[in-house]
């Protein structure tokens, strides 16, 4: 299983999402930072979960989705470690550079 599955399952387990939409969500929160579903890190899932999915979520009037993601990151980085290895480029620190914002 990979980190995007996993996350994937929890995020579908956790809110009103269907299998498709929360898959759909979290690729398009991917897309954003510039990842793939298919190589993301458990740590770089996390800085997704913490700065972009919220807002996807509120997007689809999903409750809660600040406190949710926070769950959802603090869990992928406790249970999943890293992985998946980061492809060249794509640090947590890039991610931030990305998104916009700093990496220290």
């Amino acid at each position: 299983m990979t980190v995007f599955d996993w996350v994937c399952a929890r995020l579908q387990q956790s809110s009103s999402l269907s299998e498709l939409e929360a898959r759909g969500t979290v690729r398009l929160a991917l897309k954003q930072a510039g990842l793939d579903a298919r190589s993301v890190s458990a740590s770089e899932m996390a800085v997704v979960l913490r700065k972009v999915l919220p807002g996807e979520l509120a997007q689809r009037a999903v409750e809660g989705a600040g406190p949710l993601c926070e769950a959802l990151a603090e869990r992928v980085t406790r249970e999943l470690g890293d992985a998946a290895s980061p492809a060249p480029g794509s640090s947590v620190e890039a991610v931030f550079r990305r998104l916009g914002g700093s990496s220290a």
